[in-house]
């Protein structure tokens, strides 16, 4: 039995798994937190290695033979010709750079031409618009910058005793906005179009390969960012789609190509194991739930789902669009959120609880089907989220969505897919596994939900939702056909 270590450097903590090579079965587990605010913009990165630190104390690590590391994405780090960081890490989560994201729009042409170019239209969160920020707001030092990394490379590079040789990896690279997952090749030319001049990248490695060896004799595996490591976790194969339900929403798929799209609504990343993870946003999602809550005087989300299954599906007629902060799919950004169907039958809190479900749900089958329509296979659901336990979403979702929902228990993901990736390094390093073929671990413990005899109903649902969406917004969600698989 081989032993292998998964660290998930997110934006608030550091979580640690010491796993079984051949299973993947957790052995030990270590937690510390980042000491900074969460809410942070800039940071000093040593404080990741601090919190590294604590998480693996107490001899957390003995016996381990390889490291995976995954980490928040969009955070850049950015180094002078010594290697020494220029300023502050700028994370994801950082807004400023909205307006040098629209300027890099319009200065390659629009977002049909960033979308055929790296399969991303620019956004304030991705490196190439902090790049683009730093040459407009702080131009010395973006005068000094001669490279740049992520949160996932430079952890790796410091394990590793800060080598010549800097790494990532597809999921990683498919991130920075100038990175193409369907070229697999870098292009300088965005970064200067953003910066000024050109800067030293990382090197791009395969799914199986190792960034190198510790000093202490520990390999250290490619690693890759939260989303894609949290895919690689759950056991993501083809066919699969994840549903985040946080504030906000997104559909992410396992696809075997990269997309590209014109308009810009499909974001193509690549995956951990060599495949792509093709994303749709919605800007609202539990933030329906919530204000819906608010509205009927509690802030009990539980409460809610409750009253929802009181209902009936169709919620009486009523229909909720719910764009409350505008909305990304479809691209509607100035807009407010819709109840339509008002009659005196449908004017009971029940209803209205429900017509918040169902719209929530029915937002992100729009956003699936933008998927669907571009060729991507979507026949299991995994819904994550605190959201996914509500037994109104549970009940609801399969007949909405057209497929076996599976809610898989709360777990360390994004740790557990960098153990994975750790164990496929050493396995491939040893001659025991294929580059080709990761260890085949245990997937998650979930709960499995069928549309079994409710697809009919959740047709009904859905035509009804397009119906008022139509109504409300025409032409602004044309997909053309409608895709195979989605419920008619």
């Amino acid at each position: 039995m081989g032993i292998v270590a998964g660290l998930d450097s997110s934006s608030a903590a550091t979580r640690i798994v010491v796993c079984d090579t051949d299973t993947g079965a957790v052995l030990r587990q270590g937690y510390a937190p980042h000491p900074v605010d969460p809410k942070a913009t800039d940071i000093d990165p040593q404080v990741w290695l601090l919190s590294l630190g604590e998480a693996a104390g107490g001899g957390l690590l003995e016996g381990v033979q390889a490291i995976g590391v995954s980490a928040q994405q969009h955070g850049l780090i950015a180094l002078d010709d010594k290697g020494a960081l220029v300023r502050p890490a700028l994370l994801g989560n950082d807004k400023r750079a909205q307006v040098a994201a629209a300027d890099l729009v319009d200065a390659l042409g629009g977002r049909s031409a960033w979308a055929e170019a790296v399969g991303a239209v620019p956004q304030a969160g991705q490196l190439l618009s902090k790049l683009r920020w730093l040459a407009r707001h702080e131009p010395e030092a973006a005068e000094r910058v001669a490279s740049v990394m992520q949160a996932h490379d430079w952890i790796v590079w410091q394990l590793l005793g800060r080598p010549v040789r800097r790494t990532t990896d597809r999921g990683g690279a498919s991130g920075t906005g100038y990175w193409s997952a369907g070229a697999g090749a870098y292009r300088q030319d965005l970064i200067e179009l953003a910066l000024g001049h050109r800067v030293g990248v990382p090197e791009v490695l395969g799914p199986a390969d190792s960034a190198g060896t510790t000093p202490e004799g520990l390999l250290i595996s490619a690693g890759t960012g939260e989303t894609m490591a949290a895919a690689f976790g759950l056991g993501l194969g083809a066919g699969d789609a994840v549903v985040s339900l946080g504030a906000s929403g997104s559909v992410t798929a396992v696809h075997g190509e990269a997309l590209a799209d014109p308009s810009g609504t499909i974001t193509s990343f690549a995956d951990a194991t060599g495949m792509h993870l093709p994303v749709v946003h919605t800007s609202n999602a539990v933030r329906a739930l919530r204000g819906t809550a608010e509205l009927l005087g509690t802030d009990d989300l539980a409460e809610l789902s409750a009253l929802a299954l009181k209902s009936t599906p169709g919620a009486s007629g009523l229909v909720l669009l719910p764009y409350l902060e505008g909305e990304r799919t479809p691209q509607l950004p100035h807009t407010a959120g819709t109840l339509s169907g008002l009659r005196r039958e449908s004017m009971r809190p029940e209803h209205l609880a429900r017509a918040a479900f169902e719209g929530m749900l029915c937002s992100l089958a729009d956003a699936m089907d933008v998927l669907r329509g571009r060729g991507v296979e979507v026949r299991r659901v995994f819904l994550l989220g605190g959201a996914a336990e509500l037994p109104a979403v549970q009940a609801i979702a399969p007949a909405v969505f057209g497929a076996q929902v599976v809610v898989p228990q709360p777990a360390e993901y994004a740790a557990l897919g960098a153990a994975r990736q750790a164990a496929w390094a050493l396995g491939v390093s040893q001659g025991t596994l294929s580059p080709a073929a990761p260890p085949a671990w245990q997937g998650a413990a979930a709960q499995v939900f069928e549309p079994g005899e409710e697809l009919a109903v959740g047709s009904a649902v859905r035509q009804q939702y397009r119906a008022t969406r139509e109504q409300i917004h025409p032409g602004a969600f044309d997909t053309g056909r409608e895709p195979a698989g989605a419920a008619e």
